[in-house]
C-alpha cells in the first residue's frame, strides 16, 4: 500500500472533517494571472459545497470570467497530526435573493452555534440582496490524515 494510500480518508472521515471544520480557502484564478486565496465560511449540501461572497467581491469577478476554483481546507498544527482535503470545483452563482437570503440562514445557523434558526430575517435578506451564494460543485479530490501514519513519516 501507498503512503498516498493509507493517509487518505474513507467517505465518513472526510465528512466528519467537514463538519468539524469552520474556514475554507477559495482560491480563485485572478485577472493578472495570480492565484487569489481567500477564507470562506461554508454548509455542506449533499455532494456540494455552499458559501456566499459580497457581488462585488474579486473572486466573485474572477468567478464571473473563469468559474473553476480550488478549495483547500486543513488542520493540524505539527506533521503528524495534519488533516485536509482540496477540492478541484466548479463555480455556480446564484443571484436570486430569496435562495442567497436561505443560504444566508443557514450558514449563520451552523456559525452561530445552532442559537440561530434557519428563518430568514431583515438583517439576513438585507445583506442577501449585496450578496451571491457560491455552489461549489465538486470534482477531483486529495484528502489526508498523518494521524495514520502512527508516527512514522
Amino acid at each position: 500500500m501507498s503512503r498516498r494510500d493509507q493517509i487518505r480518508m474513507t467517505d465518513a472521515e472526510l465528512q466528519a472533517f467537514l463538519d468539524e471544520q469552520r474556514t475554507l480557502i477559495c482560491a480563485t484564478n485572478g485577472v493578472r494571472g495570480w492565484p487569489h486565496l481567500m477564507p470562506l465560511w461554508f454548509v455542506v449540501r449533499g455532494a456540494d459545497i455552499w458559501a456566499w461572497s459580497y457581488a462585488k467581491s474579486q473572486k466573485v469577478r474572477n468567478l464571473e470570467r473563469d468559474p473553476r476554483a480550488t478549495l483547500q481546507i486543513e488542520s493540524g498544527e505539527s506533521y503528524d497530526q495534519l488533516r485536509g482535503v482540496m477540492f478541484e470545483a466548479t463555480t455556480e452563482l446564484h443571484r436570486d435573493v430569496d435562495e442567497v437570503a436561505a443560504l444566508g440562514a443557514e450558514i449563520l445557523a451552523r456559525y452561530a452555534g445552532g442559537e440561530a434558526g434557519l428563518e430568514v430575517n431583515d438583517a439576513i435578506l438585507a445583506q442577501a440582496r449585496k450578496r451571491v451564494g457560491l455552489r461549489f460543485i465538486l470534482g477531483n479530490t486529495a484528502t489526508w490524515d498523518h494521524r495514520k501514519l502512527g508516527g512514522t513519516y
